[in-house]
């Protein structure tokens, strides 16, 4: 049993899973599995038959796309490099970019490809590349890989996941490769947010629904067969928190997704429960505060009741207010106050206004800030997260706050 939370975090996530209806569902797959982990300590937050065999499907190309990035880090080779496209690579079904067996295909074409589409083609292609025209060796290479990042359970038989009986996983495999995916390659890790690219005139979307739909979603990788079911495995941050989820065998993409967003928001939950409720009800009294203010406001206290039912006072910060509540911008929680400030001043700058928000609460014995600014459009809110995001620093782009969560990446 690789549950490492107390008690009470234990039984908090297993009533959210059930209320959620996370189980087993359709009778002709085995079991579903699920895991749940933070990225930054490897702490287990959920598992259910996160170490019974699975077939990976599409996530094999995780594997995949981990070996490319490990050859372009020791400079083996370089994105723009052309890669053959053999045959065999050419044949592979059903979904593939479609280069003719002669062709050429560039490395970042093939992480690409992989990324949105899951290309057969071009996972076949890269792996042949990387195994000197061998896809056999390179499912020999792609295995003792597993190994060594102690992915013990797990062996591969091709680049893609193609059917093979042979070839099998656990979800906890696949989360351990997930974080070093992260760890390892944080130059790279971009690519799994990529929502399209172009390709000899054509644009080809990614698969990933979640990127679109579930709010602080950043990436990985979706995977079906018959045999394997729908697979996902997801990163997703909030709060300066990172989580990542692994669903497998699940009998519809739907189900699949609502799995995910559900396990996801119960280990927010648990991990940023308290900061997360001040900073909500700070959002809710910021309509309620504007209409009190006229220009620059007072310190105006928020009270609020969190999980452990105990009662804590955060305070709002009043900068020059609008006349209408608009977005908010969740900049996530901070150690201290001076960084949670200095994280405000740049989020309002870069908003060009708002009324900035500021909540303490205590999680884990340690005192934390929770970030806020209300009051921006939504077009600011949009334009000013994404400019956070690329320079690194966390900021969610959430509508008014009417009961539910309303965000958006």
């Amino acid at each position: 049993m690789r549950v490492r939370l107390g008690t009470f975090a234990a039984v908090t996530l297993a009533v959210c899973f059930t209320m959620l209806g996370i189980g087993t569902a359709d009778a002709q797959l085995p079991p579903m599995s699920s895991l749940m982990m933070d990225a930054g300590s490897g702490q287990i937050l959920y598992a259910q038959n996160a170490d019974q065999p699975r077939y990976p499907a599409s996530l094999t190309k995780l594997m995949t796309l981990y070996m490319l990035f490990e050859a372009l880090r020791d400079h083996r080779i370089t994105l723009n490099q052309l890669m053959p496209v053999s045959a065999h690579s050419a044949s592979v079904e059903p979904v593939k970019l479609g280069v003719p067996a002669g062709g050429r295909l560039s490395v970042e074409e093939a992480i690409l490809a992989m990324v949105t589409l899951s290309a057969n083609d071009a996972a076949t292609a890269a792996g042949e590349f990387l195994a000197g025209g061998d896809e056999t060796r390179f499912g020999a290479l792609m295995t003792l890989k597993a190994h060594t990042l102690g992915m013990d359970d797990t062996v591969f038989r091709n680049a893609s996941g193609l059917p093979d009986p042979a070839q099998v996983t656990t979800a906890h495999d696949l989360a351990l490769l997930a974080r070093r995916l992260i760890q390892d390659f944080p130059e790279d890790y971009h690519y799994f947010s990529t929502p399209s690219f172009l390709f000899h005139g054509r644009v080809i979307f990614n698969h990933d629904n979640l990127l679109k739909s579930y709010p602080g979603a950043d990436g990985m990788k979706t995977g079906y067969t018959n045999a394997a079911g729908h697979n996902l495995v997801t990163s997703a941050v909030r709060g300066g928190v990172r989580l990542l989820g692994v669903v497998m065998a699940a009998p519809s993409n739907g189900y699949r997704d609502r799995q995910m967003a559900g396990m996801l928001n119960a280990g927010f939950a648990t991990e940023l429960g308290p900061a997360t409720a001040l900073a909500a009800a700070t959002a809710a009294a910021a309509a309620r505060a504007a209409q009190a203010r006229a220009g620059t406001g007072p310190v105006v206290p928020v009270e609020a009741t969190l999980p452990n039912g105990q009662r804590q006072v955060g305070s709002e910060v009043g900068l020059a207010a609008r006349s209408v509540p608009d977005w908010s911008l969740d900049l996530g929680s901070y150690p201290n106050k001076a960084s949670a400030y200095r994280a405000l001043h740049i989020g309002v700058r870069t908003a060009g206004g708002g009324v900035m928000h500021l909540a303490a609460a205590r999680i884990r014995s340690h005192l934390r800030w929770h970030a806020w600014i209300a009051e921006v459009s939504p077009a600011r809110a949009r334009s000013t997260c994404s400019a956070m995001n690329h320079y690194g620093r966390s900021c969610v782009a959430i509508r008014p706050y009417n009961g539910r969560e309303l965000a958006e990446r």
